[in-house]
């Protein structure tokens, strides 16, 4: 993308920001009307005793939400981007540290995550999935953007430890507010249990405040933007999310979570988007803990564009985000 092209692609995007399977619940009365609830909102869809969870615990996981064929497309995908049949603008193909260099090459073994893939047609259909999006809405509203896409593939660790993610936030990495209003869908794409490395979190963190993270000291090395919590503590209570295909879990950007090390033979995949309500709003996070990540993308991004590009943080994200329900607002 040139210079000029990106600068005409972000006026337009600035201009329109200055302008300014689920089944639904029968009825949203009774009790749960009765409430004040902060993290969910009333659309028919979450039962009062899923959106009573959410509120106390920061998540809540919908069984067999994805069907498998859905998944399989996906997978199929994965393996036609990862041996270059299909190349796709914008993605970020990103490889463990550890097999960086391995004999693996040109396929899927040497590939442990895709981002940005918002403009694959095949891929993004998780991100538009009606039965995803019906759920998303009680947590953002009608106008629904998805701004951050991945396809993880888990790889097994060789003993450096380098498959653990560290226990993170993922408000640590966007610019854009407020945080009630941003949710995380990450679905299982076969079975994921504590052996291949699933999805850890810390119950009921997301009411907390966003901690200051940076990339952990671990002696096997750490992936790139692999940030954790600074002086994490290891006693709080921990709860490991096992799921069966097609499984998924919603989050709030300020839960506590990770996942630990692949030990079995296999790649464990799940895919994931993480949505935000179009009326968010950007902020400068100068001076902040965020200050990292911020220089980090933003270097990335010149390394793509050119080191002349004009691109500040919150532009990566107006340009990433995609409007998938409703209108587009001020995100």
């Amino acid at each position: 993308m040139s210079t000029r092209r990106l600068e005409t692609l972000l006026g337009h995007l600035r201009a329109g920001e200055e302008a300014r399977a689920v089944r639904p619940c029968e009825t949203s009365g009774g009790a749960a009307a009765t409430k004040n609830y902060r993290y969910t909102l009333d659309n028919g869809v979450l039962t009062p005793a899923q959106r009573d969870f959410y509120e106390e615990n920061g998540y809540v996981v919908i069984p067999r939400l994805v069907k498998l064929a859905d998944l399989e497309e996906y997978k199929k995908r994965f393996g036609e981007i990862c041996t270059r049949e299909v190349k796709v603008p914008g993605l970020t193909i990103m490889k463990d540290i550890a097999i960086a260099k391995s004999e693996f090459g040109t396929n899927e073994r040497a590939v442990s995550k895709l981002q940005d893939f918002q403009l694959d047609p095949v891929l993004f259909r998780y991100c538009s999935h009606p039965d995803i999006l019906r759920v998303v809405e009680s947590f953002t509203g009608p106008n629904v953007m998805a701004m951050h896409t991945m396809l993880i593939n888990k790889p097994p660790d060789p003993g450096t430890k380098t498959s653990r993610h560290p226990m993170h936030q993922d408000l640590h990495y966007f610019p854009f507010r407020p945080a009630d209003r941003i949710v995380c869908s990450w679905t299982a794409m076969e079975k994921v249990h504590v052996l291949n490395g699933c999805l850890v979190v810390v119950p009921g963190t997301h009411k907390g405040e966003l901690l200051v993270h940076e990339y952990p000291k671990w002696e096997g090395g750490v992936n790139k933007m692999y940030h954790g919590i600074q002086n994490y503590d290891p006693s709080l209570p921990r709860l490991h999310l096992e799921m069966e295909a097609g499984d998924t879990v919603f989050f709030h950007p300020l839960l506590i979570h990770g996942s630990g090390m692949n030990r079995t033979q296999g790649f464990r995949k799940a895919i994931s988007c993480h949505y935000a309500a179009s009326e968010c709003d950007y902020i400068s996070v100068e001076g902040t803990s965020q200050g990292m990540i911020e220089e980090e993308v933003i270097e990335l991004a010149r390394k793509r564009l050119g080191s002349d590009a004009k691109i500040t943080f919150q532009d990566t994200w107006r340009i990433r985000g995609v409007c998938v329900q409703g209108d587009r607002k001020t995100l």
